[in-house]
């Protein structure tokens, strides 16, 4: 009887293992692809023989969500262009071009564009709904000459979350005139009728200047991926408000925010429209006398935000870069848009001054719109001197506007 080692006996054994497992792998994959081979003539037959119903398969195409409108990336080469949608009268709208190109005329680094869910509109709708109330109580420290304010509750506030029905408030207080103490509570989330009871103490404020002062209280709502909802405002003045004798509680209607026209420093921006290429051309070249954010006096770090809408709607959204530093930024930035020359009567520019802060959130500093019905004189003028003067770069300084 043959007598083999272990070893041996072992090589042999891995070999018929490794032999049989190979053959098993080809066996499959030839029984596989025969399989794929009678289905695909099997489906080609059938699509030969019989009409083709594309609702019952419908071809697959990957589609990008803007604005809750279908764009194509097999339509996109360089210029983006919107679907054409229905409005409610049946008739399909023309197509809107959002194109942005970007270029620095100082710098060939291009700006990053946000992406942002939420619809914005550049004007103020007319209905003004009841926006609730805001409770405070307004008393004074005599030893430690201290105003005390505490922020109680609100009630009856809108809903800014539609989905949920529901808001997610704070309320933000400035003392007036100065606007040298600038305080606000914390989030109350998914209320509409939030409890704060938020106590804020301001030293050195002497009671002989209370009837000088006034009390602002702007409620928001936090919106973790865009800029928060201003919600409105509530203003006390506390001249005849007498907290000698104790706390003194009052109950404020809260009012639509007043967009006032007060300047907030200048920009200087550039437009042009080429009517053979579609192309509108909008240049923000610098900003000056800018105002100071920062609490603790230093110079802000300005950049701006442009803004394109058609109609209400926004379509397009860049950015500069950040001046660091500076109260005069110098921004020498160009944005090109494909605009059909027929919807230039329904577009509008908007831009946003914002003071960059790392820690906390940033502010804005200033707004300007220009467009056909800019709520102020100087941005309408300006539109329609571009729009009138085609192939024209027409330059103008604006003042900024409370946003």
């Amino acid at each position: 009887m043959l007598d083999v080692s272990p070893v041996l006996a072992g090589f042999l054994g891995a070999g018929v293992l490794v032999v049989s497992v190979t053959v098993a792998v080809f066996l499959w994959t030839c029984c596989q692809r025969r399989y794929r081979q009678l289905t695909g003539s099997y489906k080609l037959h059938g699509a030969h023989a019989g009409h083709c119903d594309s609702s019952a398969d419908p071809p697959y195409k990957f589609i990008h969500m803007l604005k809750g409108i279908s764009i194509y990336p097999e339509t996109l080469s360089n210029s983006k262009k919107i679907m054409s949608h229905l409005v409610p009268g049946g008739q399909p709208k023309p197509d809107l071009p959002i194109r942005a190109d970007y270029c620095c005329l100082d710098s060939s680094s291009a700006s990053s564009s946000e992406t942002n869910s939420k619809m914005a509109s550049p004007f103020t709708p007319a209905e003004e709904p009841s926006l609730g109330t805001l409770t405070l109580a307004v008393d004074y420290n005599f030893p430690k000459k201290a105003l005390v304010v505490t922020i109680q509750e609100a009630r009856g506030l809108p809903a800014v979350d539609e989905e949920s029905g529901s808001s997610d408030p704070y309320v933000k207080m400035t003392i007036l005139p100065e606007k040298k103490h600038r305080v606000k509570t914390r989030v109350m989330r998914k209320t509409l009728e939030p409890v704060f009871d938020e106590t804020f103490t301001f030293y050195g404020v002497p009671y002989s200047a209370l009837p000088e002062l006034v009390l602002h209280f702007l409620v928001l709502s936090f919106d973790r991926f865009s800029r928060d909802d201003v919600i409105g405002e509530a203003v006390v003045p506390l001249a005849g408000v007498d907290p000698s004798t104790g706390p003194v509680q009052l109950t404020q209607r809260i009012s639509k925010r007043s967009i006032q026209c007060v300047s907030r420093g200048e920009l200087l921006v550039s437009l042009s429209y080429q009517p053979v290429t579609h192309r509108l051309s909008v240049v923000v070249l610098k900003a000056k006398h800018l105002p100071k954010m920062d609490i603790t006096g230093l110079s802000g770090n300005p950049y701006v935000k442009v803004n394109v809408f058609y109609g209400r709607k926004r379509i397009a959204k860049k950015k500069t870069h950040v001046k660091k530093c500076t109260l005069n930024p110098v921004f020498n930035e160009s944005f090109i848009y494909d605009v059909p020359a027929e919807l230039l009567p329904d577009i509008s520019v908007e831009f946003l001054v914002i003071d960059f802060d790392r820690t906390t959130k940033n502010e804005v500093v200033g707004r300007l719109v220009l467009g056909a019905h800019s709520p102020c004189s100087s941005g309408a003028t300006h539109w329609r001197e571009v729009c009138d003067n085609p192939r024209r770069q027409i330059a103008k300084w604006h003042n900024l506007n409370e946003y």
